[in-house]
């Protein structure tokens, strides 16, 4: 899944920088791009553990 959602965020962006620097600006596109770049990070950093989650499992096991 990560090798897919990686590319995806680095095209998105890419297009959303392209956009920015052309003669006319297309806005939908560029908040399409980032709209894609955003879903990208929340699906990776979905699958990062949290840093308290140590913490919530000790208090589960004290009750």
């Amino acid at each position: 899944m990560k090798k897919l959602i990686i590319p995806m965020m680095i095209v998105a962006i890419l297009v959303a920088f392209f956009e920015q620097v052309s003669a006319e600006k297309n806005v939908y596109i560029t908040v399409i791009a980032i709209a894609i770049f955003m879903f990208g990070m929340m699906q990776l950093s979905a699958k990062t553990p949290s840093k308290n989650q140590d913490n919530q499992d000790k208090e589960d096991k004290d009750v």
